[in-house]
């Protein structure tokens, strides 16, 4: 018997499921290719190291996962003083904001995951931003009611969300924290007014950003006095950033969502240059975390879980897996260079062009559209969907299928979201909890507002920026109080005694599900250690081209999938995969070499 807590019991239910429609196509037609915004990149590619063959790192007692060394040193020194996983998460992502500002922070939002290692009980953490009262459909149309290009909504106010970060953090350490609240941000507040040196990836991102000048603080803050991007090594201080967070730290998070500290961000959405925005005192005050339940799926012989909606990357990833379950990988493992067997490639491409179209036509915030979650991962659906791979051709664009009895079916495909400056961490300690959490401010250095020391996520533009299409209203258009749909995809896969086996997720935008996916694979059905299974190339469909990593070797698939009907594009692709497998009694922790972070154990 699984003994899993009480909403993992929701993926034992699915199995009692029946089928709740047949996988007859809509009348929508398949999510075009250049929905997903060309505009937006990734975190750009930062002196990348050449790839090669790492070992994991190895620990017995715990194992912490993230972005950057300096907060990974923070995360294991609350796990030496004897913090829980959700506590070592905190002190980490404290720091994460400090030295990794373009990706997440206090100004932005999370979800996370958490299995309790004595119960075995899952739990999903939102804390998504939340669109202000006056929001509303249209606010991403031009005069002349067309979608604006991404960067001209992007940079200013009206992106703003209600930060969601706090609230949740929060939430999860009033049940599963062990050291006061206030002991966390002890390495931040340090950190924060002593100086760290500037990394060659933040200065590099410094570098890159046209859009950090606009606005006074981000350009006195990033740059030197004569307007030069801050050189690596430079000492960087941040004492308002200390100031804030010793304030949150002695009142809890009520001191930022209300007070000087909200007034403040409020003040900075609403009087920007650029974009000014409409957030009000009673947006701040009226925010609230979700504990929500997760959405599970066996695969294999193993649990699979992550988070719902209003994030689309647990659904999504999920179904891939559920699909992928009618084919046997086992036999198409990767050659010693990591590079995928052909047949891989074209199923996992095939299942991410079915799970994309069902996600980009019903996933959406849950308090505002009906989200046929159940029917989404019944298996049978599930398999009716893996009958429709060819294993000799590839489907033409993918349509969504009838996943469920649901007034869903009104609602229409719309523009995707970038998402795309987001970070990870990966935490198991030493009474087996696990954390999964993935924060974002959603664009590099997001709205490039900041105030009292912290940027200002942009997460609004995650909404699509046209309310309708074909005639339809679109699920995830924006409206007042409503959370954006996100593809963060904090996972953990679970054994038949309830103990976590993997910790693992990634930034990248929509992309985040794809890597995710390649990696648990990789993982459980190929048996690739863990640092191998991040580092392995990449290759993402999202219901368009088949993309595939350049530099990496699985150029020379190109032909063989073009045979099979792929379009293929190379594509950098940026992730930044953070994991720890509990493997035979110990734990292995990795870190993706295409950003800076590291594993840290004891």
């Amino acid at each position: 018997m699984i003994k899993i807590g009480i909403h993992v019991k929701f993926a034992l239910a699915l199995l009692a499921v029946p089928l709740l429609s047949a996988c007859a196509k809509k009348s929508v037609p398949p999510e075009p290719a250049a929905q997903i915004n060309p505009q937006a990149a990734p975190e750009a590619a930062i002196s990348i190291p050449t790839r090669e063959k790492r070992a994991p790192v190895q620990s017995d007692k715990w194992m912490i996962a993230v972005a950057n060394p300096l907060a990974a040193q923070a995360g294991r020194q609350i796990l030496r003083a004897g913090g829980s996983a959700v506590d070592a998460a905190i002190a980490a992502q404290m720091v994460l904001g400090l030295v990794e500002p373009q990706s997440s922070g206090i100004g932005g939002g999370a979800f996370m995951m958490h299995l309790d290692g004595q119960s075995g009980q899952v739990a999903a953490y939102d804390g998504r931003e939340k669109a202000p009262g006056k929001a509303g459909p249209d606010m991403f149309l031009d005069q002349d009611g067309k979608p604006r290009k991404f960067f001209d909504a992007a940079v200013g106010g009206l992106s703003v969300g209600v930060p969601g970060l706090l609230r949740m953090l929060e939430m999860a350490h009033k049940e599963h924290g062990k050291l006061p609240w206030s002991r966390l941000f002890e390495p931040a507040i340090l950190l924060a007014e002593n100086g760290f040196s500037v990394s060659p990836r933040l200065n590099g991102l410094i570098t890159k950003d046209k859009y950090l000048k606009i606005f006074g603080p981000t350009a006195s803050y990033f740059h030197d006095a004569e307007g030069s991007p801050l050189a690596v090594g430079h000492t960087l201080k941040n004492q308002p950033l200390a100031d804030t967070m010793a304030l949150i730290a002695n009142n809890g998070a009520d001191a930022f969502y209300g007070g000087h500290l909200a007034r403040n961000i409020i003040d900075t959405v609403n009087n920007a240059s650029q974009n000014p925005g409409t957030l009000s005192m009673a947006d701040m005050v009226s925010y609230k975390a979700v504990k929500r339940d997760p959405v599970c799926l066996f695969y294999r012989q193993w649990v699979v879980c992550g988070m719902g909606p209003p994030s689309s990357g647990g659904l999504t990833t999920l179904q891939i897996l559920g699909i992928l379950q009618s084919f046997d990988l086992s036999g198409m493992k990767p050659d010693e260079d990591g590079i995928m067997d052909v047949r891989a490639v074209h199923l996992i491409a095939e299942a991410s062009k079915l799970a994309f179209a069902d996600r980009n036509t019903y996933i959406a915030d849950p308090d505002f559209v009906p989200v046929p979650a159940a029917g989404m991962l019944d298996p049978g659906y599930l398999e009716l969907r893996a009958a429709e791979i060819s294993p000799t051709k590839t489907l033409d664009g993918a349509n969504p299928g009838m996943p469920g009895l649901s007034n869903s079916w009104n609602f229409t495909g719309g523009t995707d979201s970038p998402g795309l400056s987001t970070t990870h961490i990966s935490i198991i300690d030493a009474e087996g909890n696990a954390v999964s959490m993935t924060s974002s401010i959603e664009n590099a250095f997001g709205s490039r507002l900041m105030t009292s020391g912290f940027l200002l996520n942009n997460q609004l533009t995650d909404f699509s920026f046209a309310p309708e299409r074909d005639g339809g209203p679109v699920a995830n258009r924006a409206e007042g109080g409503k959370r954006p749909r996100s593809s963060m995809a904090p996972t953990l896969v679970i054994d038949g005694e309830g103990k976590a086996v993997l910790a693992i997720g990634s930034p990248g935008g929509s992309r985040i599900i794809g890597y995710v996916a390649q990696a648990i694979i990789a993982a459980l059905d190929w048996d690739m250690d863990i640092q191998s299974a991040l580092d392995m190339p990449h290759m993402t469909n999202r219901n368009g081209s088949t993309d595939l990593e350049p530099g990496t070797g699985l150029d020379k698939l190109t032909a063989a999938l073009e045979a099979l009907g792929h379009t293929v594009t190379l594509k950098e692709m940026t992730s930044g995969l953070h994991a720890v497998h509990a493997k035979d009694g110990k734990l292995y922790g990795a870190a993706d070499y295409r950003r800076e972070g590291v594993a840290l154990g004891d």
